[in-house]
């Protein structure tokens, strides 16, 4: 997959000030609200146990050959295997769950990886309720966090004037499509469907995203006005419903020959390296290879969903890198 990506002489020096500015935010965040550090991002989040089935795809799709290409890594053994799924909201700040903002469910399970199924390998998915990232490169995400951390008008200011036109209309895009896919909590966790945002590799010669689709009649009652409205209604669906939600897990397959951005056609890397273009799912429909499906009473304790983390880079398997800038 090596060959599909660009990598800028830039781009370490770019995770660096990632890295430093969201530990500054974490910091000044805390300071100012009297309580521990947050996560970085997705501070406010609910952990619940699931099972993540995979399906014999060569049973479940008409196209053998399609299936062949879908039934690989994490979905080339069917079985049903434990998993742990963590609903959040998208903020570095717990706030209100009817605030707008984006929502998130990741989820982290043990998939066979050895030949004879013996061996386990931890892989982790993280997904948000849009189908887009609205940062396109990290080079777009260190200049947005240099805005962010700036203290007082002044610095902001000098960040600001000091950004080369092509930085400034990159940071105005982030901006409108941030404030796009931001909304208020109107929908239960179970009711969202949720996209990857960034491509994968699936093997050496595929590129992939994914999708959690709620199946049609998952169980939710209205949102009852509360700052955690959205944890509340999921706590009580876990006790009082009868039927688990489920998701349907989807794959969707790069196919550079039908996808087009703005009426046209573009190379591998330019869907790899982009994470704010959308993926048509017209063009390159997603596949579904598994099931996701909550148990009942099965809220994790605060403590353990504080210790929980998922991490695509580092839990993964030898085929699933995940790809490109973001």
């Amino acid at each position: 997959m090596a060959r599909y990506e660009s990598v800028p002489a830039h781009e370490d020096e770019d995770i660096r000030e990632i890295v430093h500015c969201v530990l500054t935010l974490q910091d000044r965040f805390a300071t100012a609200e009297h309580h521990p550090l947050e996560r970085g991002t997705h501070a406010k989040g609910i952990c619940v146990r699931a099972t993540f089935e995979v399906f014999d795809l060569h049973d479940t799709l008409d196209d053998d050959e399609l299936a062949g290409r879908l039934a690989r890594g994490p979905y080339a053994r069917p079985g049903v295997y434990p998993a742990v799924i963590r609903f959040a909201n998208a903020e570095a700040k717990v706030q209100k769950d009817r605030a707008s903002d984006v929502r998130a469910m990741s989820f982290t399970v043990m998939l066979p990886s050895g030949p004879d199924g013996s061996e386990q390998t931890r892989v982790d998915y993280t997904m948000n309720n849009a189908p887009t990232f609205p940062i396109n490169t990290a080079h777009d995400f260190a200049v947005l966090m240099r805005l962010l951390t700036a203290q007082g008008l002044g610095n902001r200011l000098r960040a600001l004037f000091g950004l080369s036109r092509a930085e400034f209309v990159a940071l105005l895009k982030t901006a409108v499509r941030g404030m796009k896919q931001k909304r208020p909590g109107k929908t239960a966790y179970q009711g969202m469907r949720y996209w990857s945002n960034v491509p994968f590799s699936h093997g050496d010669d595929e590129v992939v995203k994914y999708s959690a689709i709620p199946v049609r009649g998952n169980p939710a009652a209205p949102l009852n006005g509360g700052p955690h409205e959205l944890r509340d209604e999921l706590l009580r669906h876990l006790v009082d419903d009868s039927r688990m939600s489920r998701f349907d897990f989807t794959v969707q397959l790069l196919d550079t020959d039908r996808m087009t951005y703005r009426g046209k056609h573009h190379d591998a890397e330019f869907w790899i390296e982009n994470a704010s273009a959308l993926w048509d799912e017209r063009q390159a429909p997603f596949h579904t290879v598994g099931r996701l499906t909550l148990l009942p009473a099965s809220q994790l304790s605060a403590a353990e969903c504080e210790a929980s983390y998922i991490d695509v880079t580092e839990h993964r398997m030898e085929t699933t890198r995940p790809l490109g800038s973001i």
